[in-house]
């Protein structure tokens, strides 16, 4: 704290020695050492000058004119000697002493000055007034009033640790009405002699009387505006309500304190639609604007108050709202009995303002009389009033607009709404209806405008679903034949490799065949995924150690003229999908963002956690280039994976047909439009997401979310499938890799197999492959004939391998029959089909492995030797 005299305290700091600014006391005279050592040096001076001249004077060989210089030297010493014994001979600084001395005494405030161990060295007169007594300091001559004695050792501890220091303190004295208010500060000070503390005591009753008067009139004041007979609120930036008046929280139910610290927002007591009209207001710059708004607000028991609210905002330099004053006055209807004017008018208000479509009236002219605030929310413009109804929409669908404002003026209305585009990539319907036949609105007409947009990217979607599915049917279809074709293709050629040595000149012929199947099998799988009906082996793993695992595979494909950029989230959560699968999503985007690059570039993945609060708080009024609104994901946590090229960019109209099956932008041969639509399903699939977000010459995001995993009970229980957190600290508890499982080098086995295909291809190369491994192979085209070979060697069976779909008797239904009479059955179950396609058909509770078509020699023998160990 600082006043008018903390100059007095400067005009005692600026003294060149502090010793001689405290050389006079209001009751005696100290005099400091420098002063005493320095007249002494005067006397000694002065003795000195008297001997020489004496001796000068005794010596015959001086001059007469030396001999007189000499005395008269001696007469000067021996006055000055005199003088300054008596007093006479002083210096300016004495003179300037006793002047800032005489201020000090005549000063209103005390000051006192202390040395390190708190001995008062000088007091001035006003000091001993206020503490009682000069020779101590304020916190020693108070120390008995209990009400003062934190102030005083705060004062104390900023005295003894050379800080300044201020305190108001209150004294309640029994000779006094009202109490006394004193004001202490300690300040340090350094001079010659040392460190002290300069204390100053002012009396600030009258000072803290009128402060306490404005509080006491400001209380009044609030006072006032609290019981007022109409409401009032102010509202804050992000919809916070800073206060409520009395009035007001009585109308909604609300105690006082739920009205205080920030804690109440507007979306608390009122409707959504009128939340959204007080808090879109048309801001203006470093001004105020005022609005008149009929609404509703919501009680506390949730009922709703009509009332009428004058609204003034106030916006800063960057139109940014810094608070409201706004007056409530309730709208009050009229008795049920009564239908008067006001009543229809207030009933009629109360419908208008909560209608959940935007409404408004136009003159014949086009412009805007009046609109309700679903209809400002909608177009976004703030104040309406006096605009063009044409100029609210984009150039495009203003041609169909005009003419119907025409048949208004005429007091016609077209019956058909009209499609309209306004904003961004938002599009809606308007409907026209006239107002009435009265002179004062010939031509008016009442606009009925609704917001078509989530409804069209609905509609949008379930196109896109029907589109998939259609081509994921045909897809299915085609991939269960192919993949007999494939299966029967790959396993004869394994079987002429295996009696060929590479040597042979037919032996790169069989390769060539074995590698072009394989091919068709790869695009096989890519049919199925787009049509989400490809098998899936989920494990729980972290996204981290999988992008490291085929980071070096990317560098390849990239090259040299492109960058890899890997940059991982801190504790990434895990998730729970086909780790095969999901490497072949990384890898068809970055393949993607690499072919986008002619000249080379740029390719970021970036990996994070986003936890449902995050995700709803993107979600607020965000929408994408391609009109995919993440809104459509559900409020939970996910993991985040872009992958960001540095490309081309994409137009619209080409992003909305990215992740369509066969649409391709690269030259005829060089893609086959499946590597996004793949994609696309994979993540589908996994009840995942995926957003693109592109923009002509700066690059295109893909950006997957997959779902958090959150361990089960029997997931905690069983440690094959605990993923420990990337935060542990101690080697052991690192992230565990997939194991990959080694190939086994012995591929041969002993027992008997029953073998079920109707594909007679698919039967001769399976039962050939495993004679060819030691097995006992009996086949049979059909279940009926299986349970009649398996009746007949009833017990020497020791697996069942059958294909899932047959014509009369399918795979499962066999299988049941078989475990009915010889439940110890190993099986195996083989199809063209995903497996999940089929899982129902089976009790959860069966044993069997399943073997996908198209499979290798070397895949049927291993499959079958793991179970027949097992």
């Amino acid at each position: 704290m600082v006043d008018s005299s903390d100059t007095d305290l400067d005009a005692i700091r600026k003294t060149p020695d502090l010793d001689r600014a405290l050389s006079a006391d209001s009751g005696k005279t100290f005099v400091p050492a420098s002063d005493r050592f320095r007249r002494f040096l005067l006397v000694s001076l002065a003795f000195a000058l008297a001997i020489v001249g004496i001796v000068m004077v005794m010596r015959p060989e001086g001059s007469v004119f030396a001999l007189m210089a000499l005395g008269v030297l001696a007469a000067i010493g021996l006055a000055a000697l005199f003088a300054a014994a008596m007093g006479i001979l002083g210096t300016a600084s004495n003179i300037s002493s006793e002047v800032r001395s005489l201020v000090a005494d005549n000063l209103d405030a005390g000051i006192a000055v202390a040395d390190k161990t708190g001995q008062v060295i000088y007091a001035n007169a006003a000091y001993a007034g206020f503490v009682g007594q000069s020779s101590r300091t304020p916190q020693r001559a108070l120390a008995d009033i209990a009400d003062a004695s934190e102030a005083l050792y705060r004062l104390s501890e900023a005295a003894r640790n050379d800080r300044a220091h201020v305190e108001d303190i209150r004294l309640a004295e029994v000779d006094r009405a009202e109490p006394r208010w004193l004001r202490i500060s300690a300040a340090p000070i350094s001079g010659r002699s040392g460190q002290y503390t300069v204390w100053r005591v002012a009396d600030i009753s009258g000072e803290a009387t009128r402060q306490e008067n404005t509080f006491h009139e400001l209380q009044q004041i609030i006072n006032y505006l609290d019981h007022a007979p109409a409401g009032f609120f102010s509202l804050g930036a992000g919809g916070r309500v800073d206060y409520v008046n009395a009035t007001l929280a009585g109308w909604l139910g609300l105690s006082l304190d739920r009205t205080t610290g920030g804690a109440l927002r507007i979306s608390d007591i009122a409707t959504p639609s009128a939340a959204a009209a007080l808090s879109e207001i048309q801001p203006v710059r470093s001004g105020s604007r005022v609005e008149r708004i009929d609404i509703d607000l919501t009680k506390a028991d949730g009922t709703r108050l009509p009332v009428h609210v004058v609204h003034r905002v106030t916006f800063d330099e960057n139109e940014r709202l810094l608070f409201s004053r706004s007056l409530v006055l309730e709208r009050n209807s009229a008795p049920a009995d009564t239908e008067s004017m006001r009543a229809v008018e207030t009933r009629f208000l109360g419908f208008f303002g909560a209608a959940p479509i935007g409404i408004a009236m136009v003159d014949a002219g086009g412009a805007i009389n009046r609109c309700n605030p679903a209809f400002t929310r909608l177009f976004g413009a703030g104040n309406l009033k006096g605009k063009s109804l044409v100029d609210l929409v984009d150039e495009e669908s203003r041609p169909e607009l005009v003419p119907a404002l025409q048949q208004g003026r005429l007091g016609k209305a077209t019956a058909e709404p009209i499609e309209i585009k306004f904003g961004r990539d938002r599009v809606g319907q308007i409907y026209f209806s006239v107002l009435d036949d009265s002179p004062a609105r010939a031509g008016g007409l009442l606009v009925y405008a609704i917001d078509r947009t989530e409804q069209r990217l609905l509609e949008t979607q379930i196109s896109q679903g029907q589109k998939m599915q259609a081509v994921g049917q045909l897809a299915g279809g085609v991939a269960h034949d192919f993949n007999n074709v494939l299966t029967a293709i790959i396993g004869f050629s394994d079987l002429l490799l295996a009696n060929h040595r590479p040597t042979d000149p037919s032996f790169q012929d069989i390769m060539n065949i074995r590698q072009n199947a394989n091919r068709a099998a790869a695009l096989v799988r890519q049919l199925l995924a787009l049509s989400r009906q490809q098998t899936l082996r989920p494990v729980v793993f972290q996204i981290t150690d999988t992008i490291t695992d085929v980071s070096a595979l990317l560098n390849r494909l990239l090259g040299e003229k492109t960058e890899l950029d890997v940059s991982h989230g801190r504790d990434l959560w895990p998730v729970r999908t086909d780790v095969n699968q999901f490497e072949q999503v990384i890898v068809n985007l970055v393949v993607n963002a690499r072919d986008a690059m002619v000249n080379g570039g740029r390719v970021v993945i970036r990996t994070a956690n986003i936890t449902a609060e995050e995700l709803a708080r993107r979600n607020d009024a965000r929408q994408n280039e391609t009109g995919q609104e993440r809104s459509v994901m559900p409020a939970a946590d996910f993991v985040e994976v872009s992958v960001t090229d540095t490309g081309t960019g994409m137009e619209k109209d080409i992003m909305e047909k990215i992740f369509d099956p066969f649409f391709t932008t690269k030259e005829v041969g060089k893609g086959t439009g499946l590597g996004l639509s793949t994609v696309y399903g994979i993540v589908k699939q996994t009840e995942g997401f995926i957003f693109v977000e592109s923009e002509l010459g700066k690059g295109t995001t893909f950006t997957v979310y997959l779902p958090r995993h959150i361990e089960t009970p029997a997931e905690k229980t069983d440690p094959a499938t605990t993923v420990v957190p990337m935060t542990s600290s101690h080697p052991a508890d690192a992230p565990k890799k997939i194991e990959k499982k080694q190939p086994l080098s012995d591929l041969t086995g002993s027992g008997t197999i029953l073998l079920v295909e109707d594909e007679d291809a698919v039967r001769a190369f399976a039962s050939r492959a495993l004679e060819s491994k030691g097995y006992t192979v009996m086949v049979a085209p059909s279940g009926e004939e299986a349970l009649e070979i398996a009746e007949e060697n009833e017990g020497t069976i020791d697996l069942v391998i059958s294909d899932v779909i047959m014509p009369e008797m399918d795979g499962p239904t066999l299988v049941m029959e078989l475990q009915k009479r010889y439940p110890a059955l190993k099986i195996i179950f083989i199809s063209g089909y995903a497996e999940a396609e089929f899982r129902k058909s089976v009790a959860d509770n069966e044993d069997f492995d399943f073997l996908p078509k198209p499979f290798s020699l070397r895949k049927l023998a291993e499959v079958v030797k793991e179970k027949m160990e097992s």
